[in-house]
């Protein structure tokens, strides 16, 4: 059984990482409010703007817009969006797993031949993707610090003048979905070319009927590309409130274990505690008698 020197310092360990986690936990929290807040504003308008550009693209010409372009995916960009810090048990593993699962499953021949190019949206993809030598473009370790649409904007419209100039031909962004602080949703979305309205059985996507004011062009030339910066941009937000939850359930289980360890090691503690004055009560009597014969 170990000392009683040796219990009281892992007690004292375990109250301190204990503290840590709780303080961790509360500032999570905090932080979760502000994200979750940002994405569930932000979304509506995403999702039905995207719809609507969706359905209008089915009945739109296919060079009416250069991110409608069609192409072959000789070479491909992932977009994958973790985050830059740790401690938030298995959600930047997660996503890391999920953009390697669509490379080997969907892309294989392309990373075979070199043509899969990787954008990492925090450290921790950043890092994974240059450790293994994949071509990793770029560097957005800093978003993360100042996020807000103009800096997203930045990374997406260097991924639109990739796709236009053919260095990409089709771009998927790997993120978590936020649901609730306690549920995350792994999603890979194509975000290049924008994705047309699935056909229904007996109903074709271009009956789709829309009144287009000013006119067709002006809506293809201001608001795909605008889609296009919402939806990563929503990715981005739904990626950030997903970390902050997860963090968050990860410090509360960590503190609830530590907790749970200090109950261990404090019955421990006055087991030793126990024997040490047993032992000594036993030595005492011994001597008492060694001293009457």
């Amino acid at each position: 059984m170990a000392n009683l020197k040796e219990v009281r310092n892992r007690i004292a360990s375990v109250k301190s990482t204990q503290q840590i986690t709780k303080a961790m936990k509360m500032v999570s929290a905090a932080k979760l409010k502000r994200a979750t807040d940002a994405i569930v504003q932000l979304r509506p308008y995403a999702n039905k703007l995207n719809e609507i550009l969706t359905n209008l693209s089915a009945s739109l010409e296919e060079g009416s817009s250069p991110y409608l372009q069609e192409r072959e995916p000789v070479r491909v960009l992932i977009v994958v969006v973790a985050s830059n810090r740790g401690l938030a048990g298995a959600f930047n593993a997660n996503a890391i797993k999920t953009a390697n699962v669509l490379i080997a499953e969907k892309y294989n021949t392309q990373l075979k031949a070199g043509n899969v190019s990787i954008i990492g949206i925090g450290k921790k993809a950043q890092e994974f993707y240059t450790r293994r030598k994949y071509n990793v473009i770029g560097n957005n370790n800093e978003l993360f610090q100042e996020l807000n649409f103009e800096n997203v904007s930045k990374i997406t419209e260097a991924i639109m003048a990739g796709f236009i100039n053919g260095d990409y031909d089709r771009v998927e962004v790997v993120y978590n979905h936020f649901r609730n602080a306690a549920m995350q949703e792994l999603k890979a979305e194509q975000l290049l070319p924008v994705p047309k309205a699935e056909k229904k059985a007996g109903i074709p996507a271009s009956n789709v009927d829309y009144i287009l004011e000013p006119s067709q062009e002006e809506i293809v030339d201001q608001l795909i590309p605008k889609n296009i910066k919402i939806q990563l941009y929503r990715a981005v937000l739904d990626s950030h409130a997903s970390e902050h939850g997860a963090r968050m359930t990860a410090m509360d289980k960590a503190t609830d274990n530590a907790g749970e360890l200090l109950r261990n090691l404090k019955l421990s503690y006055n087991q030793a505690r126990q024997a040490a004055i047993t032992t000594e009560l036993t030595e005492i009597v011994s001597g008492a008698a060694a001293l009457s014969s």
